[in-house]
């Protein structure tokens, strides 16, 4: 995929002021740890993850994704009647049925005219709903979009906790509930538009490429559970297939845009851990330094991790004009999606 009129003219986040430390994590699970003599600092050692951050106990995911709507909306220099499309693309959402983007309409107070719907894709969500808001502004359907995510991995996260607290469990059994505990909350938006409609210069979307695996569609499989959430994954092998659904991607990516390894100039990913990124980078060619992460201090953020690290990447000077960036986006499912990102030099 291609795209010659594409641009994210804005982009922010929202995050939640409570925060887990990893050390507090272990906390909550001081009788498991000590009944199974686990070393404590483990849960940070092996991911590199030292804090995460929830919102409040009960809070919806249409609220967190208003919060960056209105964050993105403060950012841009559209005025919320001209938004054409609204897209909610989160793992969380507020129930099945309406979309959860009808709530969020709604806190944004957006108007009739703008279409709305979500997109659910595991963590590729919210690149999968710039794909296809970019698709629209490319064939002429609209000419402004607003994608917002709103992740709160806090009932998984409290439900984990509860499960690994089971006095059967052995070192063994909790594996498949490692993942969980790296999992955190926050909130993103983005306006995309066409690209003339800009004033000045921001990041440009030119292309995107997907590669889908669904033999591994077991790996990582979450679900509620009344009102908690489950979700089991089996990390080694999730790893291994991972980095070779994104090694099928990469190829695609470099013969659609013409990049090789050291093209861009940053290359952000999806925020698993230390351990995803150092392996993803090696498997691809890419220099490490080019990096650039939030998962020490966010953990993994579902659909929100990938853009909400652009947009800190951009609010640090780590990504800027003139510059060039890939988004290495990879979901359970498994699907890789991946995304070339310009950004023109200032006039």
């Amino acid at each position: 995929m291609n795209f010659n009129n594409v641009a994210i003219e804005s982009l922010a986040y929202a995050l939640p002021d409570e925060v887990w430390t990893s050390a507090d994590v272990e906390a909550k699970l001081a009788p498991m740890y000590e009944r199974l003599r686990l070393p404590e600092g483990r849960l940070e050692l092996m991911t590199g993850i030292k804090e995460r951050r929830f919102w409040p106990a009960g809070s919806r995911a249409s609220e967190a994704s208003a919060k960056a709507g209105e964050a993105v909306l403060a950012q841009s220099s559209f005025d919320r009647s001209e938004i054409d499309l609204l897209i909610h693309s989160a793992v969380c959402r507020d129930r099945l049925e309406p979309a959860t983007a009808a709530y969020v309409h709604g806190l944004l107070k957006l108007p009739g005219k703008t279409q709305i719907f979500d997109v659910s894709n595991a963590c590729l969500g919210f690149l999968n709903a710039m794909v296809v808001a970019a698709s629209m502004i490319e064939s002429g359907q609209i000419e402004r979009a607003l994608i917002v995510s709103g992740e709160n991995g806090r009932p998984l996260v409290e439900n984990t906790l509860q499960q690994l607290l089971q006095p059967e469990l052995t070192r063994q059994s909790i594996k498949p509930y490692f993942a969980n505990l790296t999992i955190g909350a926050g909130a993103v938006g983005a306006v995309l538009c066409r690209k003339d409609l800009v004033q000045g210069t921001c990041p440009l979307l030119t292309a995107a490429v997907v590669e889908t695996d669904s033999s591994a569609n077991q790996l990582c499989q979450g679900d509620s559970a009344g009102d908690a959430l489950e979700m089991l994954t089996d990390s080694e092998e999730l790893l291994v297939a991972g980095i070779g659904v994104a090694t099928r991607a990469w190829a695609r990516f470099v013969a659609t845009t013409g990049w090789s390894a050291e093209t861009p100039d940053r290359v952000i990913t999806h925020q698993v851990g230390k351990a995803h990124s150092r392996e993803l980078f090696k498997a691809l060619g890419l220099d490490l330094e080019k990096d650039y992460t939030t998962f020490e201090t966010l953990g993994n953020v579902g659909s929100v991790s990938c853009p909400i690290t652009l947009a800190r990447a951009i609010e640090e000077g780590a990504f800027r004009a003139g510059q060039k960036t890939a988004l290495l986006g990879i979901g359970s499912g498994l699907s890789s999606l991946m995304m070339a990102v310009e950004w023109p030099q200032h006039d």
